[in-house]
């Protein structure tokens, strides 16, 4: 199991290091600390920010209008290990009556000594057409590259995968109010898969998905998304559950799980990934 454990602490560091001192700043290794800070602290509002997103629980599954953000981020080092990283995260959303739209891109590319030790590339659209505040049709494509595979023992293993799909079907929102929601969408679509020997296919699947969202109170809430990607090749099942607390307006936290399972995992992988996610942010 990979745990993963992220504590963003907001404090008065910035007045630790002034001006007077700013040229020793690189030497004594706070100014890569604040670059860190500032980066878990942008991991952990994001998150916090996803789990307790009205408009994506919503009766239109985004908000009204254009919304969008863009991130890149990139870094190098060299000497003892030459390292480059490169990575950059989009989404733009847009709602107009009783239509919405979302596209998301993301990328991750790194390399150590000039060996590749990351290429990842994800792209996906999903439209939704509301007939009635419940009922809904929707459209989704998502495409998945990944150039960099390791086994379970952490190992690179030489191939790539590519896994891209395309379907439609109805949906319906089981629950709607304003601090209790479930949708649940589900229909057949076509679905093209490349394992890491080179063999691919392209036959008919399906696609199923669950939204649910519980504000237990003003100051803590539940989600749920659970996705079901299927085909003759393998299924794939992904479900995130968390609970978001804002105990303060300046102490906010999201406990998450995370499970991905894979029922035809390749030779030397494991079929299930978990994850516990914790964030938390303090301000004062």
């Amino acid at each position: 199991m990979n745990t993963f454990l992220k504590l963003a602490t907001v404090s008065a560091l910035a007045l630790s290091v002034a001006a007077p001192v700013f040229a020793q700043t690189a030497i004594t290794g706070i100014e890569q600390l604040n670059d860190d800070i500032d980066d878990i602290t942008d991991d952990v509002n994001e998150d916090l920010n996803r789990g307790d997103d009205a408009d994506r629980f919503g009766p239109n599954g985004v908000a009204q209008g254009w919304r969008g953000s863009f991130a890149l981020s990139a870094s190098g080092t060299s000497g003892n290990t030459d390292t480059g990283e490169l990575s950059a995260a989009g989404r733009v959303t847009y709602g107009v009556g009783d239509w919405s739209h979302l596209i998301g891109v993301a990328v991750e590319y790194g390399e150590s000594n000039s060996i590749k030790s990351e290429e990842k590339f994800f792209g996906t659209y999903e439209g939704s057409r509301y007939f009635t505040p419940e009922v809904y049709a929707f459209g989704v494509a998502r495409f998945q590259y990944d150039g960099y595979l390791t086994d379970s023992a952490g190992n690179a293993i030489d191939g790539d995968t590519t896994d891209a799909f395309l379907g439609f079907g109805p949906g319906y929102r089981v629950i709607s109010k304003d601090n209790h929601t479930w949708r649940v969408q589900g229909g057949p679509g076509v679905r093209y898969f490349e394992d890491i020997t080179g063999n691919s296919e392209t036959e008919v699947g399906f696609i199923a998905s669950s939204r649910y969202y519980y504000a237990i109170n003003e100051t803590m809430s539940f989600t749920m998304d659970t996705d079901v990607l299927g085909s003759d090749v393998n299924t794939i099942i992904s479900n995130d559950a968390g609970v978001n607390f804002k105990m303060s307006d300046a102490l906010s936290t999201r406990i998450s799980y995370r499970t991905d399972y894979n029922t035809d995992p390749a030779a030397g992988l494991k079929s299930t990934d978990n994850k516990i996610g914790l964030s938390l942010v303090v301000g004062f």
